[in-house]
């Protein structure tokens, strides 16, 4: 066994996880918990940011962020059932790494925006098109029915599909390769590499 996970990693991936789940379950009251989840996730993304490009090995962006040929390669292997075992993150968990915090960044945003549509007008260069739409006041208290409102309940239902995806993708992975990816992101170590693994 060897230590892929650091802590800093190990810490974030549970926390971004448990703020995603407090937003989502206090989604309906869009009260002082919701919101401040949200603040929580931004200062989690942040932190990770700077991580993925000063933290250990396994952290950085540079070791597993690849471009799509190496993604739709990978998969076009997984699904004929000969993928290699990854240490680090396979290129479709970078994949799904990278569309996580993304979308997690765009549902804060847009949530953050949604409680007082005139911060609209501090964003840069806002299209004119897409500016005034949506700064529109909403039908309901924190931007509730406005297209900021709709926009971030769009996104929160997108991450959590890709939440949906990124576990089965981990059960998959665990099953073909015979190691528990879930509790390696919990004591950060996992098997060592052996011939065709990719370290």
């Amino acid at each position: 066994m060897i230590k892929v996970w650091d802590l800093g990693l190990r810490v974030f991936h549970w926390s971004l996880l448990a703020t995603f789940a407090v937003a989502w379950l206090m989604s309906d009251d869009a009260g002082a918990v919701h919101a401040w989840s949200g603040y929580v996730a931004a200062g989690l993304i942040a932190l990770r940011l700077v991580w993925g490009v000063i933290g250990p090995r396994y952290a950085r962006f540079s070791q597993f962020v690849t471009g799509p040929a190496a993604v739709i390669d990978y998969l076009k292997a997984a699904l004929a059932g000969r993928e290699p075992r990854y240490v680090g993150h396979n290129p479709a968990g970078a994949a799904m790494i990278v569309a996580l915090l993304i979308t997690m960044s765009a549902t804060v945003l847009s949530g953050w925006l949604a409680l007082e549509p005139s911060r609209v007008a501090m964003l840069p260069a806002v299209p004119a098109v897409v500016g005034p739409a949506f700064a529109e006041d909403g039908e309901g208290e924190d931007g509730e029915g406005s297209m900021l409102g709709e926009l971030h309940g769009a996104l929160a239902n997108l991450m959590l599909l890709l939440v949906v995806l990124h576990v089965g993708g981990v059960v998959l992975a665990s099953r073909r390769h015979q190691e528990n990816l879930a509790a390696a992101m919990i004591t950060g170590v996992k098997r060592a590499p052996a011939e065709g693994d990719i370290a």
